[in-house]
């Protein structure tokens, strides 16, 4: 049992950076399915709680002390705007674990001014739901897409 949570720690920090690399990296490790599930979505979710409600002290503390002179209206920020317009916070939040990053949706989130209490169960969902989608995925597939990737 110790063994396969110690494997799980990488997958868990890897799945913070970007989702997809969770149900990877748990392949690679030959966790289990179960647990690459259950350590991808709570990398995830802990990037999504720590910017939910740490996010405005980050942002006040370290990027202007960094960050002083950044331009209002970038492009970035413009697709940011288009990207929430289209989408809401469903789309967001859907979108997260496939094309942005959990810091990246989870900044956007917040920074819409969507309730925090919506934000973490739209996010929960979204990753639960990528997470067996991805897992059973790498798992089921992972053979003939990567063949040499396990031996």
């Amino acid at each position: 049992m110790w063994q396969e949570i110690i494997k799980a720690i990488p997958v868990f920090f890897a799945s913070m950076l970007k989702f997809i690399l969770g149900p990877l990296s748990g392949y690679g490790s030959k966790l289990q399915l179960v647990t690459t599930i259950f350590a991808t979505v709570l990398g995830m979710m802990t990037v999504v709680v720590a910017f939910t409600y740490f996010g405005g002290w980050l942002r006040t503390t370290l990027l202007k002390r960094f960050f002083t002179n950044k331009k209002l209206f970038s492009n970035r920020s413009r697709k940011f705007v288009m990207l929430w317009k289209k989408y809401g916070l469903v789309g967001v939040a859907a979108l997260t674990p496939l094309i942005l990053t959990p810091i990246g949706g989870t900044i956007l989130a917040v920074s819409s001014g969507s309730p925090k209490e919506k934000i973490i169960l739209y996010m929960f969902v979204s990753a639960c739901f990528w997470g067996v989608i991805l897992s059973f995925a790498t798992y089921f597939f992972g053979h003939s897409i990567w063949p040499g990737f396990i031996k």
